[in-house]
């Protein structure tokens, strides 16, 4: 178990990505709190039958209060915070258009939960981890981010800056042995985007026609590099974005 004995946080966590995460990480031994809007209580059911230790924390990321109030919760609980798997996002559910029809509101919208929220997140955790001298960020930037993807500028933009905030977290928090990296996906199948026709229908066949491996991406394949960036084995790797995407981005 590599991460035996460790405290995590995995938000986005009810479905998608973070629920294989979380369930990953419970899996090799971490203690797990879920941090999502929406109900989670399935996945800690989970964890808990097969013998693991998790818990339910409501939370709106883009709230300073709630999140905050979710760092609290998982201390009182478990005593420390070792990893933060930064994940919770808006994507699949936007609407792919022009950059000359986003509203104001839209753009406001995907910055508060993708860019403010994983920053809230990381400011939250960061006196916990810097008391301890140790401790593990991993951010969700997007593959989308190198490429340029079309029609979804505020989603592209809030995730090429999760890329920007993790080199200089990386730099900020290294004087602590505080790990910073991304994680950079390529497209995914999870529940959000199946059930997102027009989404599924540009971005999907796209996806896979451009990169070296010809299939579909599973929040399975993500797993591997997430555990690895939390364990100890990566202690000397910060500031790196991991492109976990079958090959469609080199760098």
């Amino acid at each position: 178990m590599r991460l035996k004995g460790r405290v995590s946080i995995v938000t986005g966590g009810a479905t998608g990505l973070g629920r294989a995460v979380a369930l990953a990480y419970a899996r090799e031994g971490a203690s797990v709190v879920i941090a999502d809007i929406a109900d989670a209580g399935a996945v800690v059911a989970e964890i808990e039958s097969d013998g693991g230790a998790a818990i339910y924390a409501r939370t709106d990321i883009s709230d300073e209060q709630s999140v905050a109030a979710m760092v609290r919760g998982a201390v009182n609980r478990f005593g420390a915070v070792d990893i933060l798997f930064n994940n919770a996002a808006v994507s699949a559910s936007l609407e792919l258009k022009p950059f000359e029809e986003l509203s104001v509101a839209e753009w406001r919208h995907v910055l508060d939960v993708n860019m403010i929220g994983s920053f809230l997140c990381a400011k939250m955790v960061s006196p916990i981890m810097r008391a301890q001298k140790s401790g593990s960020i991993i951010n969700i930037a997007s593959g989308t981010a190198f490429k340029g993807t079309p029609f979804m500028l505020h989603y592209v933009s809030s995730k090429g800056a999760i890329i920007s905030m993790t080199r200089v977290l990386a730099h900020e928090l290294g004087t602590d042995d505080i790990t910073v990296n991304a994680i950079a996906p390529g497209y995914i199948l999870t529940e959000g985007n199946l059930g997102n026709a027009d989404f599924l229908a540009d971005q999907g066949d796209k996806a896979i026609a451009g990169r070296a491996l010809k299939r579909a991406g599973y929040p399975e394949d993500l797993i591997g590099g997430a555990i690895f960036l939390a364990s100890d084995e990566a202690r000397f790797i910060s500031g790196q974005i991991l492109a976990i995407d079958g090959g469609s981005v080199y760098h």
